[in-house]
């Protein structure tokens, strides 16, 4: 075969129309199987691919009782429902696959930042000197699968003050237990946020950049499969210790508590049965072990 057959043949691959060309496989994430609120942030790590994306984003959106005028943030992997007059998230929600209890980022490089997605943005500095622990809601540890994922748990919309003994002992010790859950069912869907009592709460940080301190904080989980089953917890937001036993309710406790609704998406015999009871012994492990 001659040079110029051979020049000729290179041509033609080279300019192969582009509808024939092997496109890259899409990414899926949490934030883009709906309508995004707000710009996603560090879109440089967009890369890390949720292998459980096809999984409808509805098991894990909520519903409040009247117009609170809250700012709903999709994330890379959580959802959050803000409210800027209070400056707390009023619901974080995200599910958890046993993958995702794993992974190889780091936290230590991580700092807490500004979301210029809302009005007056919390900064780390209206914490300071308040006595209370920047508390993440989708915690960090569920999330070292992915940079971008790690890095939007340090959003400040992403956090509530807390007691800094309820942080670092029942808190985490609820967060562990809920990864522990995922390894063994494979699955589960999380909501949590805080507990606001009465008219008035307490507040923390610089005039005009108050922040409301949450009385308490509630969590709901749900496990799906051949035994679906939900629990919901409220722990105080104190230093004193509170057993898993005594914080454990029901979904429609918290609820009646919260004024929101959860796990709308699911047929209403399941949600009705499974949302009704809360039985801690039916999921394993029943508690977490230092």
């Amino acid at each position: 075969m001659n040079k110029t057959i051979l020049l000729t043949a290179l041509l033609a691959l080279l300019t192969l129309p582009a509808c024939q060309q092997r496109k890259p496989a899409a990414v899926a994430t949490l934030a883009s199987m709906s309508e995004n609120t707000g710009h996603h942030h560090h879109d440089r790590h967009r890369s890390d691919s949720r292998p459980d994306s096809q999984e409808p984003a509805a098991l894990i959106d909520v519903h409040f009782d009247g117009n609170q005028g809250l700012k709903h943030l999709r994330r890379y992997a959580y959802q959050c429902w803000y409210s800027e007059q209070l400056r707390l998230p009023m619901a974080v929600a995200w599910y958890l696959t046993a993958d995702h209890t794993r992974g190889r980022e780091k936290r230590r490089e991580q700092a807490f930042h500004p979301d210029d997605d809302v009005r007056n943005p919390v900064t780390t500095f209206d914490y300071m000197q308040s006595g209370y622990d920047r508390g993440h809601m989708c915690p960090a540890g569920d999330n070292k699968w992915s940079r971008q994922a790690l890095d939007e748990t340090f959003l400040m919309t992403n956090i509530c003050p807390q007691n800094h003994n309820l942080n670092t002992n029942d808190w985490n010790d609820l967060e562990q237990l809920c990864r522990a859950w995922a390894r063994r069912y494979g699955r589960v869907y999380i909501v949590c946020g805080p507990v606001l009592r009465g008219p008035s709460h307490k507040q923390i940080g610089p005039r005009q950049r108050r922040i409301a301190v949450p009385e308490a904080f509630y969590k709901v989980v749900l496990r799906l499969g051949k035994e679906p089953a939900a629990l919901g917890f409220v722990y105080d937001n104190h230093g004193r210790r509170q057993p898993l036993r005594q914080t454990v309710c029901t979904v429609d406790e918290v609820e009646r508590l919260t004024g929101i609704d959860f796990f709308a998406a699911l047929d209403d015999k399941v949600e009705q049965q499974i949302e009704a009871h809360a039985t801690l012994g039916d999921w394993q492990p029943a508690s977490y072990t230092r």
